[in-house]
């Protein structure tokens, strides 16, 4: 029986051996894969994505009528001839808005000056039309320029545009 109880410390310790080893094994193995992912994250993050630079926001348009509409007579050979224009203006900035209200009176002079001396039959074709829209638009910017240089109309058009 002697021979007997020897045995048994022996058994005892081949599985605390193994233990002792899977332990090992899996503090190893956590090491290796935490060592493994921060060097995943260190090389992987390189530098920080540039930000997407935004498009900047178009400003907002903003529309004032010239009321009531322009009329204007004008000769044509020999006959006298009636035009009605009806014109809206727009600017990005409401201040431009009310300076053209404030310079009201100078620039429907200006306007009917123009209107005036146009040509009936250059006023048929889509060209005189444009050029008409591109000279009315320069003169309310030369008034406008003229009080304020930060005043600007963008854009004038003809919202109704009748030749008798």
């Amino acid at each position: 029986m002697a021979a007997k109880k020897p045995a048994e410390p022996a058994a005892e310790t081949a599985p605390a051996k193994k233990k002792s080893k899977l332990l090992l094994i899996v503090i190893v193995l956590v090491v290796v894969l935490a060592a493994a992912g921060g060097a995943a994250w260190f090389l992987l993050r390189g530098k920080p994505a540039p930000a997407v630079a935004a498009a900047p926001k178009p400003a907002p348009q903003l529309f004032m009528a010239l009321d009531p509409p322009l009329v204007v007579n004008f000769q044509d050979q020999g006959q006298l001839r009636f035009l009605q224009v009806g014109i809206e203006l727009m600017a990005h900035d409401q201040k431009a808005l009310d300076a053209v209200k404030q310079e009201s009176p100078v620039i429907r002079n200006a306007l009917l000056m123009l209107l005036s001396g146009q040509d009936a039959k250059t006023l048929l074709t889509r060209a005189g039309k444009e050029k008409l829209r591109a000279d009315a638009l320069a003169e309310i910017q030369k008034i406008l320029h003229q009080r304020d240089p930060k005043q600007n109309i963008a854009a004038l058009y003809f919202t109704s545009f009748v030749m008798q």
